[in-house]
């Protein structure tokens, strides 16, 4: 059982520092994580034959033997709880990745859009020469929305010229 134990925790520490190595490896984690990944399952299956051997020694080493290997597999839990999380936050960097490229691949256009309203605009029964008014309607607008932020502002600047 002694040697099985060191063994195991042996395994252990190798699984901690390789741990280490993946939070600071980008190219190869998928490679370490597998690698940390059987190595766990391996400690789990030595850990299952620690339990039954422990529960065979003499009864006044029983006691220290099932809290050694309790701690094991305490500590065994939080790593196999530590990889599944870098895994999970890998998962979320890559989705985010695929996302930002999506969007950057995107092409936003308004002539699209307007086109679009142009053929609803037909499809409902508005003529050519309506619509053409209507877009030389938008355009003065405009204009008149510049102006009259140019003259608030002005009115604004001179109220506070005067009254200060």
């Amino acid at each position: 059982m002694e040697a099985l134990y060191h063994q195991t925790n042996k395994q252990v520490h190798e699984v901690q520092s390789y741990m280490g190595r993946l939070e600071t490896s980008d190219k190869e984690s998928v490679h370490l994580e597998n690698e940390i990944q059987a190595r766990i399952d391996k400690v789990f299956s030595d850990l299952e034959r620690l339990e039954i051997l422990s529960s065979k020694e003499p009864p006044n080493k029983r006691q220290n033997a099932k809290l050694r290997v309790d701690q094991l597999k305490y500590d065994v839990q939080h790593l196999q709880t530590a990889l599944r999380n870098f895994q999970h936050r890998r998962y979320i960097r890559e989705q985010q990745e695929r996302q930002r490229e999506e969007l950057l691949a995107r092409t936003f256009t308004t002539n699209g859009t307007q086109k679009k309203i142009l053929d609803v605009a037909n499809t409902l029964g508005l003529s050519n020469t309506v619509m053409r008014l209507i877009e030389k309607r938008a355009f003065q607008d405009k204009y008149f929305m510049i102006g009259g932020m140019i003259v608030t502002c002005l009115v604004m600047f001179l109220v506070v010229q005067y009254l200060t």
